[in-house]
């Protein structure tokens, strides 16, 4: 059984999830300063996030009643792409908060020595 048997079985679609991890690795290459932890991370997340996230989105922007494609395909990968480089990005600004709730600094947080 190869993994995109693997992944389709288990209801996700591979070609969203490789989108996901092409967004996050643009945003990990896309940094100022390049981090190994990020290219391995970002991609992961963005992977991860555009698996769980992008039917739900795409519900919400054809509910919404923005203007769509025909081919519901490109929504979703255009979708998974968006979902997977931004979400590094959340997950940053999630943790910046939650080490401000905490009373410690952000970037102890989001930052490695």
């Amino acid at each position: 059984m190869s993994l995109h048997e693997i992944l389709s079985s288990i209801g996700i679609d591979p070609a969203v999830l490789y989108a996901g991890a092409g967004g996050g690795l643009l945003r990990a290459i896309s940094r100022r300063r390049l981090r190994i932890r990020e290219v391995v991370l970002s991609p992961v997340c963005g992977a991860l996030a555009s698996a769980y996230l992008t039917l739900p989105v795409v519900q919400y922007v054809t509910l919404i009643g923005a203007p769509v494609p025909d081919d519901p395909a490109k929504v979703v990968l255009a979708m998974a792409f968006l979902i997977g480089t931004s979400a590094m990005w959340l997950s940053d600004l999630f943790l910046s908060a939650l080490a401000r709730k905490l009373g410690l600094s952000p970037r102890d947080v989001t930052t490695t020595p």
